[in-house]
C-alpha cells in the first residue's frame, strides 16, 4: 500500500511547509484538490457528499493546483505529486500538455495526472467551454496530452478538437501516468479503457468494491487487465490496521490521508498541528 497525504483547502504559506513535512515523514505522495471559483448562484449539485450541497468551498482557499505542484517539486526530492483530480475539461488540452511536461521537467517525473469533468456546469461556463460532450471533450484531451509527450510533431482532428501539428520541448523522460477520476459509469469505462488508473472521491467499503469490481470487469472486456493500473481512494478506513489490509484486499493500491471533514465545514488547522498529525499517522501505519 501507498500512502498520500492531502493538501490543499489551506493558506497558501502551508503547502511548502506540509509537502516537506510530509517527504520527511516517510509519505510516498502528495494529492492536491482542484477548483477554480465559486460562483453565487449554481444549480449544479456535488456528486460526492450526501446532500450535494456547496456551501463548503465558500470561501475556501485554493491555489491553482498545477501551479502548487510545481511550487512544492522544486523544494522535495523524492515524494510524488498527484492532482485529485484535474478538471481538464474545462481548459485548453495543449495549454494543459505544456503545463504537465514543465511540471515533469522541474520535478524529474514525480507528477501523477489525476484528471476528471468538473461537476459544476458554472465551471463551463466560467471558462467559455460548452457544457455539451463534455464527456468526449476529455476522451479527446487525454488524447493530445498524451501526443504532445512524444517530442514530435502531433495533430490531432476529432469531433471537438482539431489541432494543426506541433511539437513541444522539452520531452519527458517518462510518460505522464493519467489517472481517471468519477464514479459514474463512463469514467470507471475511461478509466479502465485509456487510464493508468482510477481514482475515487468517497465511497463506504461496499461501494468501492463495487466500484473496482466494475472496474476490473471492463479492463477484462477492453483486454487492458494486463497493464499496471493504481487506484486512489480517500483514507476514512485507513485508519486501522485491519482497515489497511482490507483495502489492500479488495484491490486499492493508494490511499489519500487527510484529517479534516471539509463536508461538514470542518475549520482548517494551524499548521503545526497538521505537521503533527501527519507525522503522527506516518509512525503508526506509515513506518511501523
Amino acid at each position: 500500500m501507498r500512502f498520500s497525504y492531502q493538501i490543499g483547502m489551506c493558506e497558501a504559506d502551508h503547502y511548502v511547509p506540509l509537502a516537506q513535512a510530509a517527504e520527511k515523514a516517510g509519505y510516498d505522495g502528495l494529492t492536491i484538490p482542484d477548483s477554480i471559483c465559486y460562483p453565487q448562484e449554481a444549480s449544479s449539485k456535488y456528486p460526492y457528499n450526501k446532500d450535494g450541497s456547496r456551501e463548503f468551498l465558500e470561501s475556501v482557499p485554493f491555489l491553482e493546483s498545477l501551479i502548487a505542484v510545481a511550487g512544492m517539486a522544486t523544494v522535495t526530492e523524492k515524494i510524488r505529486f498527484a492532482t485529485f483530480v484535474y478538471k481538464v475539461a474545462v481548459r485548453q488540452a495543449a495549454i494543459v500538455a505544456k503545463q504537465v511536461q514543465s511540471i515533469q521537467a522541474l520535478s524529474n517525473n514525480r507528477f501523477d495526472f489525476g484528471v476528471g469533468i468538473s461537476p459544476w456546469e458554472e465551471d463551463f461556463a466560467v471558462c467559455d467551454v460548452p457544457w455539451e460532450k463534455r464527456g468526449l471533450r476529455l476522451d479527446e484531451q487525454i488524447d493530445i496530452i498524451r501526443g504532445l509527450e512524444s517530442g514530435e510533431f502531433f495533430g490531432y482532428k476529432g469531433e471537438i478538437h482539431n489541432m494543426p501539428a506541433i511539437k513541444m520541448t522539452p520531452k519527458p523522460t517518462a510518460p505522464t501516468p493519467i489517472l481517471v477520476g468519477g464514479h459514474a459509469e463512463p469514467a470507471l469505462r475511461r478509466a479502465a479503457t485509456v487510464g493508468d488508473g482510477w481514482m475515487c472521491a468517497g465511497a463506504d467499503m461496499q461501494q468501492l468494491e463495487s466500484y473496482i469490481r466494475r472496474i476490473n470487469e471492463l479492463r477484462d472486456e477492453h483486454g487492458t487487465s494486463d497493464r499496471p493500473f493504481r487506484i486512489f481512494t480517500t483514507g476514512q478506513d485507513a485508519f486501522t490496521r485491519e482497515g489497511i489490509d482490507k483495502l489492500e484486499s479488495i484491490g486499492v493500491t493508494d490511499v489519500v490521508i487527510g484529517f479534516r471533514n471539509v463536508y461538514e465545514l470542518e475549520e482548517d488547522k494551524p499548521l503545526e498541528e497538521k505537521i503533527a498529525m501527519l507525522n503522527w499517522y506516518a509512525g503508526e501505519f506509515i513506518n511501523n
